[in-house]
């Protein structure tokens, strides 16, 4: 992707705008784990992302949501025009704003989710007007730039969650807030606590009704959601980090390497050494 074609707006190292614009679809590929909090739109184009080991096709107007930590890659890729937003934890998530809005909202580290929605063309009328000021914004230096730039990304969120709500099933609140806090919980506490038990005293519910409450809602066993969580995890680390299997293990709250080695092997099929062998090939 050639620096000339992109255009890009930046507020001190915390929040900008990239847009990509190309007379010809252009092809570009790049792997990475996600650092900071991006909304990447691709308003015309298509092709195939790999998000944490699972593939999303598109093929125009598509909205993707990424936390930090998470991991991205393109398979195949051609982009006529396409936005990308980022932004860090500091300048958007410590503010107080709706839950539905959060970073802990419908739209961001929701890693079991979709982490995609396809805007119609009323929203790509408000979704552009929203990024015509942005960019405005970003090109003037006045009072409160940092308030502005950060009231028209809420407008940008509030939007896509609208979409999310208009497109997709969304349980209601008190059917997925026990759901909610215990992905929240493990979140924080995977790489050091595996047991069912020990989330479901945290949340003050036994672990069978724990259970009942994920089998009613059509969800993995809680057991099985803190196995892929820490699964996603070690191939994040096989990939991106030199660590061994002996330090991942360590990380990942395993006393023992060679019983992180078969809790791997028979999640996956495969050791951790051959995984990240075969990735690499």
């Amino acid at each position: 992707m050639a620096v000339k074609n992109t255009s890009t707006y930046t507020f001190k190292d915390t929040f900008s705008l990239n847009v990509i614009k190309f007379d010809e679809a252009c092809v570009f590929n790049k792997s990475e784990q996600v650092e900071s909090y991006t909304i990447y739109w691709i308003k015309e184009g298509k092709g195939n992302y790999k998000i944490d080991f699972n593939n999303y096709s598109f093929n125009d107007n598509v909205l993707f949501f990424l936390s930090p930590g998470q991991m991205f890659s393109v398979d195949t890729e051609k982009v006529k025009e396409a936005y990308k937003l980022t932004f860090v934890r500091d300048f958007y998530c410590i503010q107080v704003h709706d839950k539905e809005v959060s970073c802990n909202g419908v739209l961001f580290n929701n890693i079991y989710e979709t982490p995609y929605v396809s805007p119609c063309e009323k929203d790509v009328v408000k979704l552009e007007f929203i990024l015509e000021n942005l960019i405005e914004e970003f090109n003037n230096s006045g009072a409160a730039q940092y308030d502005m730039l950060q009231a028209y990304l809420k407008q940008f969120i509030i939007h896509s969650v609208r979409i999310k709500k208009d497109n997709h099933i969304i349980k209601d609140d008190k059917e997925t807030k026990l759901f909610k806090d215990f992905s929240l919980l493990v979140e924080q506490l995977f790489t050091k606590h595996h047991s069912v038990t020990l989330y479901a005293e945290r949340l003050g519910v036994s672990p069978k009704t724990l259970s009942k409450h994920f089998q009613k809602l059509g969800v993995q066993t809680p057991s099985d959601f803190i196995k892929n969580r820490i699964i996603t995890e070690a191939k994040r680390k096989l990939i991106y980090t030199d660590d061994s299997i002996k330090q991942i293990a360590y990380d990942l709250g395993f006393n023992d390497p060679s019983y992180f080695t078969r809790f791997y092997t028979k999640a996956t099929q495969k050791s951790p050494l051959k995984f990240k062998k075969d990735y690499k090939n």
